[in-house]
């Protein structure tokens, strides 16, 4: 078996660690990257056993250190890598009216811009490989698809990496390099438990999805590694929402 060679950003978030465990250790080697060596260091020693992988810690928000991170990759794996799960990212809850410029710079640096950056590099490299093609996955979201109150700047953020995924997809179709997408719907994961403490919050979330439950990251996950693999190989240019049902279905609300 030929093993893929793997770069997932956001390494040490809920949705990418899920990623590291959902994937077949045995048919990749992976570059783990974020911003917190610490963080990586912990993920790494909790990996399958099997799973070869190097820790990298860069700032994919910035140009500068999504280039130097995809260079560290190419150069740890031994080859351009040929995979990309780009799961870093953040949110914001706030309302038009009282999100401030920075809290939507940051919104955008943390998502859109190193969405572009990070695939950016990974493009640059494969198109230097003598077998150009692979595949890359990143991470939208719901509300990028449906209005949702108090989401305006992470919708903006996550509409323009929806409509990166098609427009890199049509780019890049005839060096046999796929891009594809993921649009969650709420995920409970360490990044998202604030939004669960309150009273009642679990249920009132529970409520929105057709089927009855919020998602894990490991929902997110699966779909990520199964967009990567061959199994997916006729697809290019989707974004697949991994929701529940919550974008395509009105719950069926029934009297107490």
């Amino acid at each position: 078996m030929h093993q893929q060679t793997l770069v997932v950003t956001g390494a040490a978030g809920g949705v990418g660690s899920a990623l590291l465990h959902t994937i077949d250790p045995a048919a990749y080697r992976v570059a783990l990257v974020g911003r917190d060596q610490a963080r990586l260091d912990d993920v790494i020693a909790s990996l399958p056993k099997g799973l070869e992988a190097i820790a990298i810690e860069a700032d994919v928000s910035e140009s500068e250190g999504a280039s130097a991170a995809m260079a560290a990759a190419a150069e740890g794996l031994g080859e351009a890598p040929t995979q990309l799960a780009h799961c870093a990212g953040t949110t914001l809850l706030s309302p038009l009216h009282r999100t401030t410029d920075a809290q939507y710079r940051e919104c955008l640096g943390a998502n859109l811009d190193s969405a572009f950056f990070t695939l950016r590099a990974w493009l640059q490299h494969r198109l230097k490989a003598k077998d150009s093609s692979g595949a890359a996955v990143l991470f939208s979201s719901v509300v990028a698809l449906i209005g949702v109150g108090n989401h305006e700047a992470i919708a903006a953020a996550k509409g323009g990496i929806a409509s990166l995924v098609p427009a890199a997809a049509a780019s890049y179709g005839a060096q046999r390099i796929r891009v594809n997408g993921v649009a969650p719907g709420l995920t409970r994961t360490g990044a998202t438990e604030r939004l669960f403490a309150a009273k009642g919050a679990e249920e009132q979330i529970t409520a929105q999805y057709p089927l009855g439950r919020y998602a894990r990251a490991e929902d997110q996950a699966r779909a990520a590694a199964w967009l990567l693999s061959e199994d997916a190989s006729w697809i290019t240019g989707q974004v697949l929402p991994v929701d529940g049902g919550f974008t395509a279905v009105r719950p069926m609300v029934r009297p107490r």
